[in-house]
């Protein structure tokens, strides 16, 4: 019987690692248009069908919720069969979702392409970040963080072709054409993509990182309190980042400088187009740039640094947010302490719960993305009764919370969490020796 390729020895060399992790970066690019590009299909939809704002983003929180909810269910084919099936499977459905959404003239199949697009792009987010950290069990903040750049990053190079193309020749054929591109690009990649043939070895460094040895099941993952704590610190931050990714474009035209000419940092075009471009290049950045920094000084206390700067910006854009300059550097700093979430739960998750079932462990933690989408359509509510200042403050009250908790509640719980249980486990190991 011939042996499964992506079980036998593969050519990791000291090098291959790293082109895995390249490719990673660039199918997460590929998908990250279905959910940072959709705000500037939100407002020209609308005008096509008047189905109302709030109708349209309730086809963004489908697609978030399936993108996230069923990672776990992806990744149990990934940790099964490798990445590489997964992957291809995630290209053809992002690609078909796109030019569904391209004929979609009724709201049910623009929440049935919604759907679609969430599977595909669950199956490449999931699988990709997954693989990085199986490859880099000792920078696993940075490999998550260079991973999800891609995704946090991928949609600042095609902002300005999409809204042009929507411009000239409609949403229609920009869905279309972009959806097409990105699946065939996917789906050749996937074909490289690999797991490690065996367990990576640990280059632990002399860091204060703590560090299960123990490889958890999903089955008691979800038996740990510190499991759900760090759950609900995921959707809190969550929930203002989706919010403001879903509905700049609209606050943008809401407090009327939307079209305002801008010049930046050697960008040259109208105000949204711009904070757009910028939040996707600051989101990048900040992914690996705050995974290295965890990797440094640890999970929490850059958690604590990201998500306080993350609750002034909010503040900031809630007072300021009608100045064209503010909003468009407010949105970019914002963005850039946001994305970080994608790098530090992943890792969090891997020293926690350990490496074996970090795929699915991982995919897990993510679902709490999809729970916080639910906010989405709520913020839209919010806005039409009180303005974009609640929805802010909202925001601005659960980043600070989310910022206090990973001091004073997540640290401590992991730090017990992981010294507790892996006290039995040495002693056992240290009886056996003995034996």
């Amino acid at each position: 019987m011939e042996p499964n390729s992506e079980t036998t020895a593969t050519p990791e060399g000291r090098h291959f690692r790293w082109m895995q992790l390249a490719m990673g970066v660039v199918c997460m690019a590929m998908i990250a248009n279905l959910q940072y590009g959709w705000t500037l299909f939100v407002d020209p939809i609308d005008q096509k069908f008047h189905w109302g704002r709030s109708a349209i983003q309730l086809a963004f929180t489908l697609f978030v919720v399936t993108e996230t909810w069923l990672v776990p269910v992806e990744a149990w084919f990934v940790d099964k069969y490798g990445p590489r099936a997964v992957v291809m499977f995630g290209g053809v459905t992002i690609a078909l979702a796109w030019v569904l959404n391209s004929y979609a003239n009724s709201l049910v199949l623009l929440y049935a392409a919604a759907i679609v697009s969430g599977i595909g792009a669950g199956a490449v987010y999931g699988t990709c970040v997954g693989n990085a950290l199986k490859w880099f069990p000792d920078r696993r903040g940075l490999a998550a963080g260079v991973t999800a750049a891609g995704f946090g990053a991928g949609a600042a190079i095609t902002v300005v072709p999409i809204a042009k193309m929507i411009a000239a020749t409609g949403y229609e054929s920009a869905f279309f054409s972009f959806g097409i591109g990105q699946g065939l690009i996917v789906l050749v990649l996937a074909i490289f993509l690999r797991k490690p043939s065996q367990a990576m070895p640990m280059k632990k460094k002399q860091l204060n990182l703590p560090q299960t040895k123990i490889d958890y099941t999903p089955a008691q993952v979800l038996r740990t309190p510190v499991f759900w704590v760090m759950y609900l610190v995921f959707v809190m931050v969550a929930a203002g980042g989706l919010m403001a990714a879903a509905q700049i474009a609209p606050i943008a035209h809401d407090y009327k400088i939307a079209d305002v000419p801008m010049s930046i940092f050697g960008f040259q075009t109208v105000a949204l187009t711009l904070a757009i471009s910028l939040d996707r290049i600051f989101d990048g950045f900040g992914r690996p740039f705050f995974g290295w920094v965890s990797d440094t000084i640890g999970r929490e206390r850059t958690m604590f640094i990201a998500f306080g700067t993350a609750a002034l910006m909010l503040l900031t854009l809630s007072v300021y947010g009608h100045y064209p300059v503010v909003f468009v550097l407010a949105t970019a700093v914002y963005f850039g302490v946001f994305g970080e979430i994608y790098s530090l739960f992943p890792a969090t998750s891997g020293d926690t719960f350990g490496v074996k079932f970090a795929t699915t462990n991982n995919g897990m933690l993510y679902t709490a993305k999809g729970t916080a989408s639910l906010f989405v359509p709520l913020a839209s509510l919010v806005a039409a009764s009180w303005g974009w200042h609640a929805v802010f403050v909202i925001a601005v009250a659960l980043n600070a919370t989310a910022a206090l908790m990973a001091i004073f509640v997540v640290k401590p719980m992991r730090r017990t969490f992981i010294l507790g249980s892996e006290a039995p486990a040495d002693a056992t190991t240290h009886n056996a020796r003995v034996a």
